[in-house]
């Protein structure tokens, strides 16, 4: 296991990694919606925030030697599934390639963000 790490991603806020390779696979841990340069939630919504939530994993998925397009399966997690369109909107801008996904609403996500997304990717 390889532990992949970047200071253009927000820092992991507890006792994990912002993502692992095993064998030939990339698996990122939940990224939610921090600016890294200021380490604050990024305001403006729903919209606002999945844009940076993409901007973190597209960071992450780079330091592992990867982009959008190796994606096999995501997860995402929303606070209001009232969002489920304008986050779909933004989410299909990046992951063209269609991969497998998970969307489901949540009572809370950390530092009471708007959604949260983790993916599995391909070597």
């Amino acid at each position: 296991m390889k532990i992949i790490s970047t200071d253009k991603a927000p820092a992991a806020i507890g006792p994990y990694s912002q993502a692992v390779i095993s064998g030939n696979m990339l698996y990122t841990s939940g990224q939610i919606a921090i600016n890294p340069e200021t380490a604050t939630v990024v305001e403006g919504g729903i919209e606002a925030q999945t844009e940076q939530i993409m901007k973190n994993l597209g960071e992450v998925l780079k330091a592992a030697g990867v982009d959008f397009t190796a994606a096999v399966k995501t997860t995402c997690f929303l606070a209001d599934i009232n969002d489920f369109a304008a986050f779909n909107e933004i989410y299909g801008k990046y992951f063209t390639g269609k991969p497998a996904r998970s969307c489901v609403a949540v009572k809370d996500l950390p530092k009471g963000v708007l959604a949260e997304v983790e993916v599995i990717a391909e070597l």
